[in-house]
């Protein structure tokens, strides 16, 4: 099992709105993807300007996010992303909300699994967790 994780960097007030872009376009293309075994939004908004990891924002917080992907197999993450996996998939939308574009994603392979993560999570068929949503909001039982 391969993890995909992208970042992105919005405005603090971006927030929400951006969320539930995400949930419309990245999560629904992800489901939708043969070989998709699930996928969370995490998200941090921070009040305050941007540190080095943060671009920084005149106006006032910016909000980080990660979207954590789970894949039976690089072909798999190839028929969502295209020919070069490693390369971050946008949308016309995300120019609106983004204060930057990272070029790349990064993958992890998955060795061990406990708690929510752990046996019959990101198995095919099983839909227990496809309403959690980390920033707030719906959370699976």
């Amino acid at each position: 099992m391969i993890a995909r994780i992208w970042r992105g960097h919005t405005r603090s007030e971006d927030a929400e709105s951006y969320t539930k872009l995400i949930e419309k376009t990245g999560l629904v293309d992800y489901q939708a993807t043969p070989g998709n075994l699930g996928a969370a939004i995490l998200r941090k908004v921070t009040p305050q300007a941007g540190d080095a990891r943060r671009p920084p924002n005149p106006q006032g917080g910016t909000a980080e996010f990660l979207v954590l992907s789970l894949w039976e197999d690089f072909d798999a993450i190839r028929r969502f992303a295209g020919p070069d996996a490693e390369k971050a998939h946008y949308y016309p939308e995300d120019d609106h909300y983004l204060l930057g574009k990272e070029p790349n994603v990064t993958h992890y392979e998955v060795t061990s699994r406990v708690g929510a993560f752990g046996p019959g999570f990101a198995e095919p068929g099983n839909e227990k967790l496809a309403a959690v949503r980390f920033a707030g909001g719906e959370h699976a039982e």
